[in-house]
């Protein structure tokens, strides 16, 4: 189970993704995935003229908002035999 210190607000990791994607991933401890979405954003915008630039913002934003709700739900802990 994670600790108090590593709960991450969904929502908040969602937004800041939607307003600079990448930045939800990094607030959410997944730094190499921030710095993906901080390069490939900006060369979809670039490489489409515009057009599907706006798809990476929604996907970015998705995803952050995702890995926050994952990292937040509790780890199984694993089974235990009970010998008879």
């Amino acid at each position: 189970m994670t600790g108090s210190g590593d709960v991450r607000n969904p929502g908040t990791a969602a937004v800041l993704s939607l307003i600079l994607p990448g930045v939800g991933q990094i607030y959410n401890g997944d730094f190499l995935r921030g710095i993906f979405w901080l390069i490939v954003t900006p060369g979809f915008w670039i490489g489409t003229g515009g057009l599907l630039g706006w798809v990476c913002h929604v996907i970015a934003a998705y995803t952050a908002h995702r890995r926050a709700t994952d990292k937040n739900q509790p780890r199984a802990s694993p089974l235990v035999s009970h010998r008879p």
